[in-house]
């Protein structure tokens, strides 16, 4: 049976909450049981200082999500279970990635145009606050996952460029200096559950409403209490959809469970034995969790030795496969002599080509661009509703001479390359399909 590598990077600046288990550790953990699945997890917080200034926080974040995810069963010896700044070849092949990435390909990361964007509706320079990391960071996650040769990177839609991202570093470097890197891929699981919070909205620590996972009991007794509900009185029948509260009792609870609530609903429960009813079932599910969590809290040395161990069996990869990419630039030592000049690379197979990538953003619309042979990004289609439109327009350009003037207004902008550039890539492709 063939392995699939599977990468998942927690950044550490927040406490885990109900969410957070619900949506992302539960069924990460289910996930790395699976036959023929190599799983990596580790704790980003090389990123979490793009994010927070606080070493305080950040090292504290640290102790709580490794405790979390150990708490909810997470087998460090079945998993390379570390933390990213153990890892000394990530930001060596960070820097090797650098010099490989062009600087437009960044300039289009949703993170750095959405701080431009905010920075010019506030009437302020585009760039004021944006430091070099939130600039680079794609190609730090970049490293994160190439350096594992990961195939597949559980994301969530908003992630899904910085995969794409990925992909085309990848590329630029496999074509200068041969094939190293796995192409990765997004995996997006459509059915990840979302919780909503104390006010309703989504449970997240940007809107100070989460209910953090390890609460103690009586504490979570209250935060549930605080939930949102409306004015219905008891014995006056409630909607199930749309309660904040039904919608986290299906999360914790068997679909017989959830339909036996639906029914109270209907009857007119109460609001406050609804909350009653979703505090015990909560507790029936993390309180036994609780007793492992607070268990490591105390113990952080423990949490420190389980990391180094993850740490020295992800860089067990790591190390050798660094080393071959040294060599690979010509990082390399001198005591074997001067190294033969590289043959023509007529000699030995076929210039790549070109090619067209199709893909579907986090707004729902399909766009496709065209990527020279090393990886650089020639053109940038803008958005169509249905998939079969941007295909035709590829095939259009492929084939039709002048389809690129004729489409231009669904073409955006690429920022230092000309319209010569790009049509002399479309030729190669059509000297190509002749043959």
């Amino acid at each position: 049976m063939s392995t699939t590598r599977f990468l998942t990077g927690i950044t550490t600046t927040g406490t885990p909450h109900l969410g957070n288990f619900v949506g992302s550790i539960r069924p990460s953990v289910a996930a790395s049981l699976r036959p023929g699945v190599q799983s990596f997890y580790f704790l980003a917080d090389y990123h979490a200082l793009i994010k927070c200034e606080d070493p305080v926080r950040i090292q504290r974040s640290t102790l709580e999500i490794a405790a979390s995810w150990l708490a909810a069963g997470l087998d460090p010896e079945h998993v390379a279970f570390y933390r990213q700044s153990d890892i000394p070849e990530i930001p060596e092949l960070n820097w090797l990635l650098s010099c490989v990435t062009g600087k437009g390909v960044l300039n289009r990361a949703h993170a750095y145009k959405a701080s431009q964007d905010k920075n010019e509706a506030a009437g302020r320079e585009t760039d004021d606050g944006v430091t070099a990391g939130l600039f680079m960071y794609p190609v730090l996650m970049a490293a994160d996952i190439l350096l594992f040769k990961a195939h597949k990177v559980p994301v969530g839609r908003d992630q899904v460029q910085h995969i794409e991202m990925a992909r085309d570093i990848a590329a630029s470097f496999n074509h200068l200096y041969g094939e190293h890197f796995v192409p990765p891929e997004a995996a997006i699981d459509e059915h990840v559950a979302t919780l909503p919070g104390l006010d309703g909205r989504k449970m997240s620590k940007s809107y100070d409403n989460t209910i953090p996972l390890f609460s103690p009991r009586e504490q979570l007794r209250r935060l549930i209490g605080g939930i949102q509900t409306d004015s219905r009185a008891p014995g006056e029948p409630k909607e199930a959809e749309g309660s904040a509260l039904f919608q986290i009792y299906q999360a914790f609870s068997t679909a017989a469970e959830a339909e036996a609530l639906r029914r109270q609903y209907a009857e007119g429960i109460a609001w406050g034995d609804a909350k009653q009813v979703l505090f015990e079932r909560v507790d029936s599910v993390i309180g036994p969790m609780r007793e492992r969590y607070e268990s490591l809290i105390a113990d952080p040395g423990r949490i420190e030795d389980t990391l180094l161990a993850g740490a020295e069996r992800a860089r067990a990869l790591a190390q050798p496969f660094i080393q071959e990419l040294r060599g690979a630039v010509g990082l390399r030592s001198l005591r074997g002599g001067a190294a033969a000049a590289p043959r023509p690379a007529a000699s030995a197979k076929p210039a790549a080509l070109p090619s067209f990538k199709q893909y579907r953003e986090a707004d729902g619309k399909f766009y496709f661009k065209l990527v020279a042979a090393e990886g650089r990004l020639l053109l940038q289609s803008t958005g169509f509703d249905v998939p079969r439109d941007a295909g035709q327009a590829i095939a259009r350009l492929q084939r039709e001479p002048g389809a690129l003037a004729a489409l231009a207004g669904h073409l955006a902008p690429v920022e230092g390359v000309g319209m010569q550039d790009v049509q002399a890539a479309l030729d190669a492709l059509a000297r190509a399909a002749e043959g």
